[in-house]
């Protein structure tokens, strides 16, 4: 049976991933950052069809928690087929964690960078998708300004941690042969993404609503990467509606993805 460790799993695309894979028979470990939500997505996907659903929650914008959740998978979970990497966030204002990490770049980059790492050994021939994002085409990797200390835009540091989404993606299918890695665009989706910040974004993005993606068809990818044959040949790759997609030049740049990874390294090595 495959298991499918999921984070970001209690709302828009993460939710609607869990009940399509739920819906396909699969095992789940479902990470969330709020237990009652964990637990309604957990029924939700149970009742889909899901063989088993397991719990974890977990604060991934810190790395002690992201260490903690590795070390509970493990301890459960002998071999891991599929860790989907899909928490997210954007943030309008810039913030530093408890452990001193601006929170967008800790949260969806850091974070899936370090999981996978720690569960590197559970996942030989299997498979990291990561949920990554066009937006990365606005963002600009500086390796001496990782944490935005200089200049602060909330949509150009979130295109800018998809960016590193996408260079991590190639760069671990260059370092881990043992598995596979992509990541996917999962299109502009209706969640409830960037409405926990407020102001002039939750305006912006509510009157966007009905234009936008439903999270079924955000999660589609994800899925297709997850569960299907097809899929099984992709390594290192960009994909966008199922599709194999060359993102951005810089995207492209294997000089650079092997400096962010190096310093990722550096930046999780104490926490």
């Amino acid at each position: 049976m495959t298991l499918v460790v999921l984070t970001g799993a209690t709302r828009g695309i993460g939710q609607a991933a869990a009940v399509a894979l739920g819906q396909q028979g699969v095992d789940l470990a479902l990470v969330g950052r709020e237990p009652e939500r964990v637990a309604a997505v957990a029924e939700e996907a149970g009742s889909a069809g899901a063989a088993s659903v397991v719990q974890y929650v977990a604060d991934l914008t810190l790395m002690s928690e992201v260490r903690a959740l590795a070390a509970q998978l493990r301890e459960r979970h002998p071999k891991i087929d599929v860790l989907a990497n899909n928490a997210g966030a954007v943030f309008a204002s810039r913030e530093t964690t408890s452990e001193g990490l601006e929170r967008t770049f800790a949260l969806n980059h850091l974070a899936p960078f370090l999981l996978t790492e720690l569960l590197r050994d559970r996942l030989g021939g299997g498979s990291v998708i990561t949920t990554a994002s066009t937006a990365h085409k606005a963002g600009k990797l500086d390796l001496d300004d990782l944490q935005s200390e200089h200049d602060y835009s909330a949509m150009r540091v979130y295109g800018t941690s998809k960016l590193c989404n996408i260079m991590f993606t190639r760069e671990l299918a260059r370092r881990a042969p043992e598995l596979r890695a992509n990541c996917f665009h999962p299109g502009v989706v209706r969640t409830g993404f960037g409405k926990n910040e407020g102001g002039l974004m939750k305006l912006a993005l509510s009157i966007a609503g009905p234009f936008l993606r439903s999270p079924a068809a955000g999660a589609r990818s994800l899925v297709w990467l997850a569960t299907d044959p097809a899929s099984a040949a992709l390594d290192g790759d960009y994909v966008v509606d199922e599709k194999v997609v060359t993102p951005s030049a810089q995207a492209c740049d294997d000089v650079l993805a092997a400096g962010l990874w190096e310093k990722s390294e550096a930046l999780v090595a104490g926490l």
